[in-house]
């Protein structure tokens, strides 16, 4: 009998409505628990507990606040071993990234934890003759925290780690596909000395709780990642309460490879930036569009890398490429696919379900050709392990296709020219963009986000979250003549 894990409301681990069951991608037979659903009425107590934590919080010196955010990622990275193989078996990336996910949350709580102790105000003079000026930044109050299935470590303590930094308390509703690696990191945050309340973990559908949490009237502010729909209902909800957000939304990412482009390091990176994580990522690179000079034999390689890629069990140490994270993900990748064939591209290789030892949620990865930008699969976020090459004709032709799309995360270039690469930099319209490196990987201490659909609010991650997890106050200062 599966274990049941529960809620953490006001500093105890509280059942809610009936549990779900948590399902191994890997191998279905495998439940990895069942995990409370929290009700509404929990949901207004865990916010009216978050709200009077919060004021004790913010009072706690910052040298504390340091030392409980360095112990949070410590005691993660010290464990990386052991809970990235917890988040591999429930989520399905192979066992090394898992364990690389750990780490880098980790990570994102000790690079915050020195952020606290550089919180550092402004002071001005006034136009006003004996009148000097204090500025600072003060912590928003209550902060939502949703974040998604397919980083479920990483995405959350990058959004959990600044909000306790600068004082906020925090209720994170994590995805109901990967409850395991929240519950672990819920339990470490309950062990770091931090007042009862300013953590609490509410689990449940995002349609219940997830919706009631956004729209919640005492909720200061909402960090949201998930996809473009989703994220503008929860944009009304938290404007409804003239709220704060910050949206991490969908993308559609472009790769291009030039005619100069080193085509061996070209195909690694669209490799990694296309199919790690089974593709499941926002920062995926899925339209690659590639020189006609090179376009050949860059489908050739990459055809042949991705014929070569083991894909198996998550915890399978040969294993490349794990299944996707469920059946209604695989579903829906199979979909695509269908409609891919009717659609006049070339399917290289690749795009089917397949059955292994352990029964669960693979496919192959699909590399698609002969395609174009107006195409749906060209227009939409799959997210799943298929990629669709364009044949371009010139610089100038890949860079006005990269930008013809509604989204604008990140996009990355192939090429030996320094000029094109600066051209790129300038003149790409996504928040992020990457030189001779795949689309996927970003660093903690520098901000992170995109434009158009794909992001709304603030930055995320280094000091531009302090955007986001504070209010700004100026007090006006008359102090007389000395007597």
């Amino acid at each position: 009998m599966a274990e049941t894990y529960n809620n953490l409301i006001g500093g105890e681990w509280v059942p809610g409505a009936d549990p779900i069951a948590n399902i191994n991608p890997s191998d279905v037979t495998d439940t990895i628990g069942l995990y409370a659903q929290a009700t509404a009425a929990q949901l207004d107590h865990a916010v009216a507990v978050a709200k009077n934590a919060q004021r004790e919080w913010q009072k706690t010196g910052l040298e504390q606040r340091q030392q409980v955010l360095d112990a949070v990622g410590r005691e993660l990275m010290d464990r990386s071993e052991e809970l990235g193989r917890l988040l591999s078996r429930e989520e399905g990336k192979p066992l090394a990234e898992g364990k690389g996910e750990v780490f880098r949350a980790g990570q994102f709580f000790c690079y915050y934890a020195a952020e606290v102790l550089r919180q550092i105000g402004e002071t001005a003079d006034s136009v006003r003759p004996g009148i000097e000026i204090d500025i600072r930044r003060e912590p928003m109050g209550v902060v939502a925290v949703i974040s998604p299935w397919n980083f479920p470590i990483a995405t959350a303590s990058w959004k959990i780690a600044p909000a306790l930094a600068y004082g906020n308390a925090v209720i994170w509703k994590p995805a109901n596909q990967t409850p395991a690696s929240a519950w672990a990191l819920a339990e470490i945050l309950t062990r770091v000395g931090l007042p009862v309340g300013t953590f609490q973990l509410l689990m449940g559908p995002g349609a219940a709780i997830g919706n009631a949490l956004v729209g919640h009237r005492d909720v200061d502010a909402v960090t949201f990642t998930g996809s473009y729909a989703v994220g503008r209902q929860v944009a009304a909800a938290v404007a409804g309460n003239l709220g704060k957000y910050q949206l991490e939304l969908g993308s559609k990412n472009a790769l291009l490879v030039m005619d100069d482009a080193d085509l061996d390091l070209a195909v690694a990176a669209a490799v990694s930036g296309g199919y790690s994580g089974t593709g499941q990522k926002c920062t995926a690179s899925s339209r690659l569009l590639v020189h006609s000079a090179v376009h050949d034999a860059f489908v050739d390689r990459l055809a042949d890398a991705l014929k070569s890629m083991k894909v198996g069990p998550a915890l399978a140490p040969q294993t490349q490429m794990g299944p996707v994270v469920s059946d209604t993900q695989l579903a829906a990748n199979l979909r695509w696919m269908g409609q891919i064939k009717q659609s006049g591209a070339r399917i290289v290789y690749g795009g089917e379900r397949i059955t292994l030892e352990q029964d669960g949620f693979y496919m192959t990865p699909a590399l698609i050709s002969e395609s174009t930008n107006d195409m749906p699969f060209n227009r939409e976020e799959m997210f799943g392990p298929i990629a669709a090459v364009q044949r371009i004709e010139s610089y100038e032709e890949g860079l006005a296709v990269a930008n013809d799309t509604d989204y604008g995360l990140v996009a990355g270039i192939f090429t030996a020219s320094l000029a094109r690469a600066t051209h790129f930099r300038r003149h790409i319209q996504t928040g992020c963009v990457t030189v001779n490196l795949p689309t996927a990987g970003t660093d903690y201490h520098v901000p992170f986000g995109g434009r158009k659909n794909s992001s709304s609010g603030p930055r995320e991650q280094g000091r531009a979250a302090a955007e986001f997890y504070t209010q700004v106050k100026t007090a006006y200062i008359r102090a007389g003549e000395p007597e």
